[in-house]
């Protein structure tokens, strides 16, 4: 018999994972080619070449048995947090040591590990919908609770009277995700500086510490010059977890990091607790290759002119067909509002056309769907003749 708490979960297991899975049934069916699965954030843009050849020169000039063996901290290679730090404060004029950084299995690794490290039972971790749905998940993991902001459906910033409202003496944390997965919005300096006020009073009125998480494997999808502010500037208490899924195609890798800063309350402290809970969650430490082959590329990005051709040519073809949605300026997502209330049902209509999309209500914002144009070009431009035949049903 399974954990009372696994029960739930099992029963309310990933739409994402589920629609990405379909995908494959009717892929065998079909045919790849004439099913549009727009389900899972998974990056069709090879990682650059530059990783690469980075992989094979370790291979060649590391001792293998350093290469794959454990690191001496279970934060990591120390040269390589040392790169990360330099290579922050090059880009961002932030002032980090190696000390201030903790390699991770990926962002997801990243976020379970500082909940880990800062959650007691009861705790709340307010985030803002839409959101990814693991966040639930993850507080979940350290009998955390989550709190939800409702959506601001009119621009997709946060519903900052309502954050200010739902703050409790019990708030340990505050979760942020931009640019944002599902929305594409990434939010604006005067939304960063008036939460950052917000929080800074709440925890002189309750005496209390209240960590802001921002999440960002998304960083370095941002378009048409849109600055994503970099979260340490603008609040004390903030850590920032990231990862290099996006940024160079690398999901299946499991690679990011974590940047504690000395500002943050007890930072010997609670770094401290991230490298034990690195450990003690199972981790160890983040892959060692990964981390030396990230330390060579840390100037390299993705092909974004990809993603953007996929962006405009996908958010331009489902306007001309009715649809609505705003237009995305990060990531590589659209969040269309559903013809009908019940996205869900809007979902099953489009299966009819072989188009896979995914219900808002995994993100905690029913009456919308959510397409990642992270697919090929090819995948963009047929499915809009199925996109304009199932508009047909609505409009």
């Amino acid at each position: 018999m399974i954990a009372e708490k696994m029960k739930n979960m099992v029963a309310n297991s990933s739409a994402i994972r589920a629609m990405f899975e379909e995908g494959n049934r009717l892929a065998g069916i079909y045919g790849a080619e004439n099913v549009f699965d727009f389900s899972l954030g998974n990056p069709n843009v090879p990682a650059p070449e530059t990783v690469k050849k980075a992989i094979i020169e370790l291979l060649d000039e590391t001792d293998p048995v350093v290469l794959h063996g454990y690191t001496n901290s279970n934060c990591g290679y120390a040269d390589v947090r040392e790169s990360v730090a330099s290579s922050l404060n090059e880009r961002f004029g932030t002032n980090f040591a190696g000390k201030n950084i903790v390699m991770t299995v990926g962002a997801a690794g990243g976020l379970n590990v500082i909940l880990k490290s800062l959650i007691n039972p009861g705790d709340e971790v307010i985030a803002f919908a839409p959101y990814f749905g693991e966040y639930r998940s993850y507080t979940n993991n350290y009998d955390g609770v989550l709190v939800e902001v409702s959506p601001n459906t009119a621009d997709f910033q946060p519903k900052l009277d309502e954050f200010e409202q739902k703050i409790t003496p019990k708030t340990k944390a505050v979760i942020v995700n931009t640019p944002n997965n599902p929305t594409g919005v990434v939010y604006s300096e005067e939304t960063i500086k008036k939460m950052a006020a917000i929080m800074e009073a709440k925890e002189k009125e309750y005496g209390t510490d209240i960590f802001l998480i921002s999440d960002e494997p998304y960083r370095e999808l941002a378009y048409d010059g849109v600055e994503v502010p970099y979260l340490t500037k603008y609040y004390a208490n903030t850590i920032v977890g990231y990862s290099y899924s996006k940024s160079l195609s690398l999901p299946g890798e499991r690679i990011g990091y974590l940047v504690i800063p000395d500002e943050v309350t007890d930072s010997e402290e609670v770094l401290s607790a991230a490298n034990v809970a690195t450990r003690i969650l199972g981790f160890v430490n983040a892959p060692t290759l990964q981390q030396k082959v990230v330390a060579k590329c840390l100037n390299e990005k993705t092909d974004l002119s990809f993603y953007n051709r996929n962006r405009e040519d996908l958010y331009n073809g489902l306007k001309e067909c009715g649809f609505e949605c705003i237009k995305p300026q990060g990531a590589f997502y659209l969040f269309v509002k559903s013809p009908v209330p019940n996205e869900k049902e809007f979902c099953e209509a489009a299966k009819k056309y072989n188009i896979l999309i995914v219900p808002g209500s995994s993100f905690a914002c029913p009456g919308y769907v959510r397409l990642a144009y992270c697919v090929s070009h090819e995948t963009i431009i047929n499915s809009l003749p199925k996109f304009k035949e199932l508009a047909k049903e609505y409009f």
